[in-house]
């Protein structure tokens, strides 16, 4: 008994001490870990980050105020906020720029900062696992890819070897407008044959294969099937799949629209298209003289197996096919919608032509350096209408300082080149169409960004400027063009990644002599 009461004398003063040890640890605790987290707090550097929308929602962030077209959007976006802005997107922050001043400071002091891609879901399906030079991270593999497109694919010497594709392509289409022009109806739709144009012109580069007006059905429905593959790609890569790229917790679950069964189908569908080029490269065993893209990508293979595997040279083609076909053809679709509401322009780049040429022969490449006004009026047409408003996203590899503001570590950045384009700070009367600008302000070439700049901007340049130069040029030498009814050309842009035109261009025409000399009698 009184064993049993000293037992529960002892335990009673334990849960006293208890007691008291646990009045005073808890709150001390508690103040260590205030302290704890407010020097943390306070020896974290405060960000400044850019300006951003008041108003972020749970999990979604700013998406909730997208709106097609995003060039648009951000243009709006940025009259409030100022010329660079930060979006919260997901998990994902997001820097938009829209001044000419401050992307020129991403690509000259930021350049190899910003010199990643952000690892989208569509560069694991359509580039290849993120291995092809659009989606590559930048690094050893990205710069020899970046080595090879330059100095192997997109050099003087390479580009000069397929010019004589190029001008019997521009023949084939000048002959088939010829013949559209002669129905009762006299409309040309003119989308679909420049499609059909550059389509020819890369394949033909590419593989030695022609697609369309071979009067090969085989080859034209194959042609029509991956122009869809085309279609499909920039769609599911361009738009509607915002949720899916920047909440990755989304990804897990495929919540918006099954976009990534989607992009796994087109992927392989697009996949087995080059794999077939490939084969069939392989399989003529140099009977072609080795004078396509692919038979010169597989000589590469044979010295250097372990590098230019079959997945390699599929992404290099692919990036050829994407980036050199509905880019060219749009370009040239807008600066005709242009030029048919400026017949005053039409006719002093066709004056400037025959001045050269004499009417005794088609311009030709060579030529090109010395019509500055169609130069002019390219240049125009890729600031008012360029075909990839939005450039291709950039990503930071560290921390780093843009335009005053702080730029954390893999921050997407996203140029606004439409926007700069219209900058009045910067562009005289922004919004109308004059190509004589650039006879008085060449200096202003510097703010056009159609190929983005710094050491990811498009290496096919080149040859994208020979394609709309000699196609353009060669319509404009050619006919006599002039608007449906008279009515202005729609020039409103629609929806996608390239920004198409809303309404596929129709126009009448009519052949000049030029046409009949060179083409009929030497035929």
């Amino acid at each position: 008994m009184i064993k049993s009461l000293h037992t529960k004398s002892i335990n009673i003063e334990l849960k006293l001490s208890n007691m008291e040890t646990s009045n005073w640890l808890w709150p001390s605790f508690s103040l260590l870990l205030f302290v704890f987290l407010a020097l943390k707090f306070l020896a974290t550097p405060k960000r400044k980050l850019p300006p951003s929308p008041l108003f972020a929602l749970p999990v979604i962030g700013h998406l909730h105020l997208f709106r097609q077209p995003l060039h648009r959007t951000f243009h709006g976006l940025s009259k409030k906020l100022g010329p660079i802005f930060s979006l919260r997107l997901g998990s994902r922050l997001v820097v938009v720029v829209s001044s000419p001043t401050v992307a020129e400071e991403c690509f000259t002091k930021n350049d190899i900062v910003l010199a990643n891609r952000p690892r989208f879901i569509s560069g694991k399906y359509f580039g290849y696992n993120f291995t092809s030079l659009v989606d590559a991270s930048y690094g050893e593999h990205w710069r020899n890819l970046r080595r090879l497109t330059t100095l192997e694919i997109f050099s003087s010497n390479r580009l000069n070897m397929f010019q004589s594709i190029r001008q019997d392509e521009i023949k084939l289409l000048l002959l088939k407008i010829y013949r559209k022009s002669q129905s009762e109806s006299a409309r040309v739709e003119l989308r679909t044959v420049f499609s059909e144009l550059s389509f020819n012109i890369m394949m033909r580069m590419i593989a030695g294969k022609r697609y369309f007006g071979d009067q090969d059905d085989e080859n034209d429905e194959e042609g029509k099937q991956f122009r869809m593959i085309i279609y499909e790609v920039f769609n599911l890569s361009g738009s509607g799949n915002y949720l899916e790229e920047y909440e990755w917790l989304l990804r897990w679950i495929d919540y918006y629209k099954g976009s990534m069964k989607n992009m796994a189908r087109v992927a392989e569908r697009m996949d087995a298209f080059m794999q077939g080029l490939i084969d069939e490269c392989r399989r003529s065993d140099g009977n072609n003289n080795n004078n396509t893209m692919i038979d010169h990508l597989l000589s590469l293979q044979q010295s250097q197996p372990e590098y230019y595997s079959d997945a390699i040279i599929k992404g290099i083609i692919m990036v050829m096919l994407f980036a050199g076909t509905d880019t060219s053809a749009l370009t040239i679709e807008w600066a005709m919608s242009a030029l048919l509401n400026h017949p005053d322009k039409l006719d002093k780049a066709r004056a400037e032509i025959d001045n050269l040429v004499e009417n005794d022969r088609l311009i030709n490449e060579s030529d090109l350096s010395k019509i500055p006004y169609l130069q002019h009026i390219i240049f125009e047409t890729l600031r008012l209408f360029p075909v990839a408003p939005m450039l291709i996203p950039h990503e930071s590899s560290c921390d780093c300082e843009i335009g005053g503001y702080d730029i954390p570590r893999d921050t997407i950045l996203l140029v606004n080149a439409w926007a700069i384009h219209r900058d009045p700070m910067v562009w005289n009367d922004p919004t109308s169409f004059k190509p004589e600008r650039f006879e008085v302000a060449e200096v202003a070439l510097a703010k056009l960004l159609p190929f983005g700049m710094g050491r990811r901007s498009c290496p096919g340049t080149s040859l994208a400027q020979r394609v709309v130069g000699l196609a353009l040029g060669s319509l404009i030498q050619c006919f006599e063009w002039r608007r449906i009814d008279g009515t202005l050309v729609d020039l409103r842009e629609g929806e996608g990644l390239t920004m198409p035109k809303s309404v596929a261009l129709e126009a009448k025409c009519k052949a000049r002599d030029i046409l009949y000399k060179v083409l009929f009698q030497a035929a």
